[in-house]
């Protein structure tokens, strides 16, 4: 099976599409496929990270606009010497305008969207956010599109897997906070955040603070973090799994990081920084699996503090969040998007 994945990273849209788009790949690859990239070339890619997993990248240019990013697309896919399966499209920029173009060209197309803010024409779609809208691609997808709603279809790295396996006992006693606000974080909320717990000012909680691949913020969190006791910063992590087996209460962004924290029951306190985001965290806030503190631009270091105060003198609680988190991700969502991919004819 040829699988051609069309996605990118940069500054300004982070890099978790980039990453579920490689979980998915090295699922499929396992299973004999062969997957390729096509990633523009933005400030910020992950071209050269995706390469380094084994993967091959036709990169298109930064800054092009839609015509010309479906002109170039299309030309390397019509190229292709080889038979295209599937053609994966994981882009919120890109719609039914662009998608239609690529049917000559590929047998199948699957998108990846969670916004349901755009028609589509696609043979498969799957959108692995909490949501409580079963119908709401009913429009905006063709009849006979196959659509993998929720996150039982979350696209989850096997190290989860394993890190959900060995998982202790959550008592919602709080010894240590992980800090990550996604691979970019363009607002630097890591900063905020930071500020916050050190105004919270308890010292026999460890902090462990990720900086993404994509932060350009790098050196004043670390200086940040080297005047607070028990706080370590971790860059480019590899074992996110690891920090958060071993946290007991995380604050970071709503996106795809959110299924990845629900799978080890992290309770988490969620600042939304895009929107993409703000559903998610809605609907999860809504119902008790995090604590949803809003728009970053509405959320000061008071707020975060006194999330923290609240939450801490609440071991129920937090042991709770953990349990519904559990309750709906388990560690088999790539499995299952996999299998569709395979079996669909």
């Amino acid at each position: 099976m040829n699988v051609i994945i069309r996605v990118d990273a940069s500054n300004s849209i982070g890099t978790g599409h980039i990453m579920r788009c490689l979980t998915l790949a090295d699922e499929l690859t396992q299973n004999r496929g062969k997957v390729e990239f096509i990633c523009r070339e933005e400030p910020g890619n992950m071209i050269n990270h995706i390469e380094k997993r084994g993967y091959e990248v036709k990169p298109l240019p930064a800054g092009i606009d839609l015509e010309t990013d479906r002109e170039l697309s299309q030309d390397f896919l019509g190229k292709h010497t080889e038979t295209i399966d599937w053609l994966v499209v994981d882009h919120y920029e890109l719609d039914a305008r662009w998608e239609s173009y690529m049917h000559s060209s590929v047998r199948k197309i699957m998108v990846i969207d969670d916004m349901a803010n755009r028609p589509h024409d696609c043979d498969l779609l799957l959108d692995q956010n909490y949501n409580e809208t079963p119908n709401r691609y009913q429009r905006l997808v063709p009849i006979t599109c196959t659509q993998l709603l929720g996150p039982e279809y979350a696209l989850l790295r096997p190290q989860f897997s394993k890190a959900r396996e060995k998982l202790r006992n959550r008592t919602g006693e709080v010894k240590r906070i992980l800090v990550f606000m996604g691979g970019a974080d363009p607002t630097n909320q890591t900063c905020k955040v930071l500020r916050a717990i050190k105004k919270f000012n308890s010292p026999d909680i460890a902090v462990d603070t990720v900086i993404g691949v994509s932060n350009k913020h790098r050196e004043e969190i670390e200086n940040l973090a080297s005047n607070m006791s028990k706080t370590i910063c971790h860059y480019n992590v590899e074992n996110m799994s690891e920090l958060m087996a071993v946290a007991d209460l995380s604050i970071g962004a709503s996106g795809t990081t959110s299924w990845e924290r629900c799978c080890v029951g992290l309770p988490s306190l969620v600042i939304t920084i895009a929107n993409n985001q703000i559903k998610i965290a809605e609907n999860l806030g809504k119902n008790g699996i995090i604590t949803n503190l809003g728009w970053f631009e509405d959320v000061n270091q008071s707020d975060i503090k006194s999330a923290l105060e609240y939450l801490l003198d609440k071991p129920d609680i937090i042991r709770q969040m953990s349990i519904d988190g559990m309750r709906i991700v388990d560690t088999l969502g790539t499995e299952r998007v996999a299998r569709e991919l395979t079996y669909v004819k």
